[in-house]
């Protein structure tokens, strides 16, 4: 049982992890946006980011794999999968990096700016850390979610841990003990993932005050 279960595990891994870069990365412009002066640079992300966390994730893949997969483009369940979640994502990290950036004392930006330091050295060597110090224990938060978000992808056909768990639940006669061995196998995954996070926490905090 345990087995035919973890062959889903890599693919749980894998959605995860592209879709928590994607989200990363793409949480940069428009978190940019958000903290922008121009009003329409300021309402166009707004609507995005309320727009992606407004919509369920598993409406978002079905959209992106029935929806955009058809004539010439075609995605697979995989790309619709890390899609979707990749965009959900970058809306929630948007908003977590946001904060982080609020959360950093407004003396910072004026005594970098006194010291005649330049936007690039001012957000690479003092703004950015203290904000990515901040962040971390929503974005780790928010990495677990995603991991147990990941199973929301099987609806479309990627073959993940729940996906692989309703397979042998169906071959072996619909028995509730696979569910319970899957659910186990998210807390191995995510209970680590939580420890890191403090880890790390503890360790930048030590950092700052040295």
């Amino acid at each position: 049982m345990l087995l035919a279960i973890l062959i889903g595990l890599p693919m749980t891994i894998l959605v995860t992890v592209l879709a928590l870069l994607i989200g990363s990365v793409l949480a940069l412009p428009l978190v940019a946006g958000l903290r922008s002066h121009n009003r329409f640079v300021w309402l166009l992300c707004r609507g995005l980011v309320d727009l992606l966390r407004g919509i369920p994730p598993v409406v978002w893949l079905f959209i992106l794999y029935y929806g955009i997969s058809v004539g010439v483009i075609r995605l697979t369940s995989l790309q619709a999968g890390v899609l979707g979640l990749g965009l959900v994502a970058a809306a929630y990290l948007a908003e977590i990096y946001r904060g982080a950036l609020t959360a950093v004392h407004a003396g910072q930006w004026e005594a970098s700016s006194a010291l005649g330091l330049d936007r690039a050295t001012i957000w690479a060597r003092i703004i950015a850390p203290q904000a990515w110090r901040a962040a971390i224990p929503a974005y780790t938060t928010f990495a677990i979610g995603l991991l147990k978000d990941s199973s929301i992808a099987s609806t479309i056909g990627v073959a993940e841990i729940v996906f692989m768990s309703n397979h042998y639940a169906r071959q072996s006669g619909g028995s509730i003990t696979v569910y319970f061995v899957a659910a186990a196998v998210y807390i191995v995954l995510s209970v680590p993932l939580g420890m890191l996070s403090r880890k790390i926490d503890i360790r930048m905090r030590k950092t700052v005050t040295r």
